[in-house]
């Protein structure tokens, strides 16, 4: 049996007495099976390991040459290479073809599987696999062949393989069972907090188009907006700048001057509302201080005028009600877009501008008591995320004991 000197481990702890490190070519040999094209497709996910390709969501797309993927057997070390410091690794339990960029490796050895497949997508070996990837910049780097040989694989006593594997299917599925519980937690919440509007806005009943209330409707840069695009310049939001109640300025681009000044009716000020016009059409928020002067590519801008509350007019355009309204107004046979002829002629609660600031008032009160909830919930799931990945390191490097509590 090959063995891997423990001095040279530095990402791993002191082993413990009876366990041994292995490279990794002592166990596995590297083979790369084409021209299976009836097999059905596999692939390797971070958080879920070798799946069926189509029992998860996948934005890859199946190449029409399926001859090009590789075949691979239960029991198998699947690797991405671009992704493996991410944890896009595993041993596969299912029969099947993979892309053929992945790194593909048939077992010649006699460990418990399960075991390996935790130990391989455990958080060390996540850092492992960063340290033996090259490349320009994270998040285009691959994992480099001859050094992935040569990683030390960490192992137990057969028994104690199979009472960690044991031992961590039964309570990640707990942890995880409760992480779902909390996320449709927070679904509900979501749902009530949309709900609120709609609650409020029943108290009004007399309506008017919102071309009557509003100074102005207007819209964005449309036409080959890119052609004004520098990389230092006049800061211009998009569609997935929006989000609804709030402004996310995440992947800004930003206009020549010229661009700017050739577009004057669709620069932004402070307190004007902007709404999304295609894809998540409808969503709404307020323009702020720090992106005031600002310019508008595609979406629908409100100046609201004294008559309208800015705020009042986001609550309004992100509640439930005013969205289905949105998207039945909406055209377009793939992506709706929501013109500016429909919005100026979207009904509008008729309410002085004292009302619209007491209902904003309600509104924020009921929403950031939900939202403290819901803040509360997201940090328990990862707090338990946390204690899920602790979990996996303790027991595959052999820091707790786990085979009292599977016997």
């Amino acid at each position: 049996m090959t063995l891997v000197e423990t001095s040279a481990v530095d990402w791993l702890p002191t082993l413990k007495p009876g366990w041994t490190l292995r490279p990794l070519w002592s166990m596995f040999e590297r083979i790369k099976d084409i021209d299976h094209p009836e097999e059905q497709m596999l692939s390797v996910f971070r958080d879920y390991g070798v799946v069926a390709k189509d029992s998860r969501d996948n934005l890859n797309k199946t190449a029409d040459n399926r001859s090009i993927y590789q075949l691979v057997h239960p029991g198998w070390l699947v690797t991405n290479r671009m992704k493996a410091w991410q944890g896009s690794v595993g041993i596969s339990s299912l029969r099947g073809i993979v892309s053929g960029h992945y790194i593909c490796f048939a077992p010649r050895h006699s460990e418990d599987p399960d075991y390996l497949n935790w130990l391989f997508r455990s958080p060390p070996y996540a850092h492992a696999y960063a340290l033996l990837s090259r490349g320009v910049r994270i998040g285009q780097v691959e994992i480099d062949n001859d050094d992935y040989r040569l990683l030390p694989v960490l192992l137990p006593p057969p028994g104690e393989q199979r009472a960690i594997a044991a031992y961590l299917d039964r309570e990640t599925a707990r942890i995880e069972t409760l992480i779902e519980e909390q996320q449709h937690l927070i679904e509900l919440l979501l749902e009530r907090r949309r709900s609120v509007a709609d609650e409020l806005l029943r108290r009004t009943s007399a309506v008017c188009p919102l071309k009557r209330v509003t100074a102005d409707v207007t819209v964005g840069i449309v036409v080959n907006p890119a052609a004004w695009y520098v990389e230092r310049g006049v800061p211009a939001l998009r569609g997935l700048n929006v989000r609804p109640g709030y402004i996310n300025p995440t992947d800004l681009v930003y206009l020549s001057a010229e661009g700017d000044a050739r577009h004057e009716k669709s620069r932004l000020r402070t307190g004007d509302v902007v709404v999304v016009r295609t894809g998540q059409a409808g969503a709404a928020a307020v323009v702020p201080p720090d992106l005031d002067e600002s310019n508008a590519i595609d979406l629908l801008i409100i100046r609201p005028g004294p008559k309208v509350d800015p705020n009042f007019l986001v609550a309004y355009l992100n509640a439930p009600s005013t969205k289905t309204r949105i998207t039945e107004g909406s055209v377009g046979a793939i992506q709706g877009h929501f013109n500016v002829a429909a919005l100026r002629e979207l009904s509008f609660p008729v309410l002085g501008i004292a009302e619209q600031r007491d209902y904003v008032e309600q509104w924020l009160y009921r929403s950031r008591a939900i939202d403290t909830l819901i803040a509360e919930t997201e940090q328990f799931i990862e707090l338990s995320r946390e204690r899920r990945s602790a979990l996996i390191t303790a027991a595959v490097t052999g820091q707790i004991d786990v085979r009292a509590e599977v016997a």
